[in-house]
């Protein structure tokens, strides 16, 4: 697949982005298991086209997990709604920190796919929005104007919660 003389920089770019890749992946689709899995296919991928993604691995490799996330994405839109066996809910007691970082990912995951793939990209990986654009394939404007709409939902779903927070804790 990789010609042997482009191995070692295969196996480089490896080492140094799956971590990365991993946490994207993660905060795209919201399960471990899920992640690693996109992300072993977005470097089979990426290796298979190595030729052409050695210029820039990890931005090719980071729209492949792109594009994987919006696969599975609408892969669960077309299954039938699962129903709870029961109160499955666990109480964090842990940290403050815990239950901050807890109450962001699950108003995260709540946002819409495009808006949740904007604010990972742009501020979890810290991509100009001109990178960001090029990673999901749209325009500079859905970019900006998809931010502005997810963070304004992030903060609508998070401010009532944040305030109760504070409270109980005083």
């Amino acid at each position: 697949m990789i010609p042997p003389a482009e191995k070692r920089a295969f196996e480089r770019f490896v080492a140094e982005s799956s971590d990365r890749l991993v946490r994207t992946a993660y905060l795209l689709c919201g399960d471990r298991g899920h992640a690693e899995d996109l992300v072993q296919t977005a470097l089979l991928r990426t290796a298979r086209r190595w030729g052409r993604a050695r210029r820039q691995p990890e931005a090719y490799a980071r729209r492949v997990v792109v594009n994987l996330a919006k696969d599975r994405w609408r892969d669960l839109a077309r299954r039938p709604n699962e129903t709870a066996m029961g109160d499955t809910e666990v109480a964090i007691t842990v940290s403050d920190g815990i239950a901050d970082r807890d109450q962001l990912l699950r108003a995260a995951r709540a946002l819409p796919e495009g808006q949740r793939a904007v604010l990972v990209l742009r501020y979890f990986d810290d991509l100009s929005i001109e990178d960001t654009a090029r990673a999901l394939g749209c325009t500079t404007g859905s970019v900006k104007s998809q931010t502005a709409r997810a963070l304004s939902r992030l903060r609508a779903a998070l401010t009532p919660e944040m305030e109760n927070a504070d409270a109980d804790r005083r």
